[in-house]
């Protein structure tokens, strides 16, 4: 088991689904001992409402998360150089987190965590899809820095 990073940004597409899945689960998991902030490659799109439930599931409010891109992260005062640990949970992202910190001596991981967006046709089927991306987060952060500190 590693320890918890002092600062980890999780990044994906559009900061809708993934990351911020990723950010309200690893506070929920890990308390406020790790600062923890999520950005998309774009801010194009508000947080996904699938997204919402599934984490409200496990005891996760994404409800007033704020989409925000890269470039938006340095308008609002966070420096990319100053986490410590950069987690990319999709292609795009990985590569924008590369190009960007290639002058800092930051770690980039990459996660391949499935894209649920546009998976199963029915609400439900949707749900068990947002539900598997959800739990493969959960199961990366545990294989990582170990059980939650928090309870659900």
């Amino acid at each position: 088991m590693e320890k918890l990073p002092q600062s980890i940004l999780f990044c994906c597409d559009h900061n809708a689904v993934r990351s911020p899945m990723a950010e309200g689960i690893m506070k929920k998991f890990y308390g406020t001992g790790t600062y923890v902030q999520s950005v998309g490659v774009k801010n194009d799109l508000e947080i996904d409402g699938f997204s919402i439930a599934v984490c409200q599931e496990v005891g996760v409010e994404l409800s007033r998360h704020r989409s925000r891109s890269f470039d938006e992260m340095e308008d609002w005062g966070d420096d990319l150089s100053s986490f410590d640990l950069v987690v990319a949970l999709s292609p795009a992202s990985q590569r924008r987190a590369l190009e960007l910190t290639r002058f800092f001596h930051l770690e980039v991981d990459y996660w391949p965590i499935m894209d649920p967006t546009g998976l199963g046709e029915s609400r439900d089927a949707k749900l068990q899809m947002y539900r598997q991306s959800r739990d493969q987060i959960a199961d990366r952060l545990i294989q990582r820095w170990g059980e939650p500190t928090e309870v659900f």
